[in-house]
């Protein structure tokens, strides 16, 4: 019997999906685990016996040197667009076929907004002080008080636009935002193509935003790409939002730039070397932080997991063609 395995499913939700069936019939014995492993020989151990292996996007790393330790493993399944979480060098060397899924834009466009409407409005520093009693308050001194702010009237800075770019482009303009777009070619053809101002120069870009957004895919030409010269050319009260790749942003620079004020808040959902990475921004006042729920939700995981276990099925089917699955 052929053993498939599930990494990282942190909220035990795999199980339960309606793609689940998509594995009836085969005769394989299905695994999956909740607890994240980080340590590379744990990891090693824990899939010894594994001959298809499901990632859950870029959760944990498989590398050249857990490929060549694991020799019953024949298929790697990424769940969403492959995106250097593995090593296809070493797999080419060792026969291990890899697999990807397709991207979804809905979710994380949606979380965006979640996170932009939460952030400017204070949403969850005012719950907080309501389970604690205090009506109207967002923090417990009266002093330290402060109010949310309306979008309506306001620019939404929209530094990447693609197909998440466009959702959240749109949702901007129906609340009454001015939209402006910045990154590479791509984004200023698509951006006029969709009769939105492009700003091409990034300074002018950043110093002119209110809410910015960043939807770019992580590359070598992508990361770090922000740093202190463009925080600091960001407004005092601007938002910044992040749903798209920790790295975007240099190490420190962030937590630098609120320390002096230039933007003014931010909300994150991605952070490097997850989950230990958030840490260092919990708690911070200017700070909302999500744990990376851009792609975490019921429609976005039945569509992940019908892919990936439909990979599964196909590569098992084949295999047992050739006289490989017993």
């Amino acid at each position: 019997m052929k053993k498939l395995t599930v990494l990282d499913d942190y909220q035990g939700v795999v199980s339960r999906l309606a793609a689940r069936r998509i594995l009836d019939g085969l005769g394989i014995e299905l695994e999956i685990l909740s607890q994240g492993i980080r340590d590379e020989q744990e990891l090693i151990s824990a899939l010894a016996d594994t001959d298809y292996l499901v990632l859950i996007r870029e959760r944990t790393r498989i590398t050249a040197t857990v490929i060549a330790a694991l020799p019953r493993l024949k298929l790697v399944v990424q769940t969403g667009r492959l995106s250097g979480a593995i090593d296809l060098e070493a797999c080419v060397r060792h026969g291990v076929a890899v697999r990807e899924g397709t991207g979804n834009p809905i979710a994380p466009a949606e979380l965006t907004w979640a996170l932009i409407l939460a952030a400017s409005r204070r949403i969850v520093p005012y719950v907080g002080q309501l389970v604690q009693g205090r009506w109207q308050r967002s923090v417990p001194a009266l002093a330290d008080e402060r109010l949310g702010r309306a979008l309506n009237g306001r620019t939404l800075g929209i530094w990447g636009f693609g197909k998440i770019g466009k959702r959240v482009a749109a949702v901007g303009l129906a609340l009454g935002m001015k939209v402006i777009i910045h990154g590479r070619e791509q984004s200023r053809v698509a951006a006029e193509a969709d009769g939105l101002s492009y700003v091409a120069d990034r300074l002018a870009f950043l110093s002119q935003v209110d809410v910015l957004t960043l939807h770019l895919r992580l590359c070598a030409e992508t990361r770090h790409l922000i740093g202190d010269a463009e925080l600091a050319a960001m407004r005092p009260d601007a938002l910044l939002v992040n749903t798209s790749r920790a790295e975007l942003l240099a190490p420190g620079a962030l937590l630098r730039a609120l320390g002096n004020g230039r933007p003014g808040m931010a909300a994150l959902d991605v952070f490097d070397d997850e989950p230990e990475g958030a840490q260092m921004y919990l708690g911070h006042p200017s700070i909302l932080c999500t744990p990376h729920l851009g792609f975490v939700e019921q429609d976005t995981y039945e569509a992940y997991f019908g892919e990936a276990f439909g990979h599964v099925r196909k590569f098992h089917f084949e295999a047992a063609l050739e006289g490989g699955p017993d």
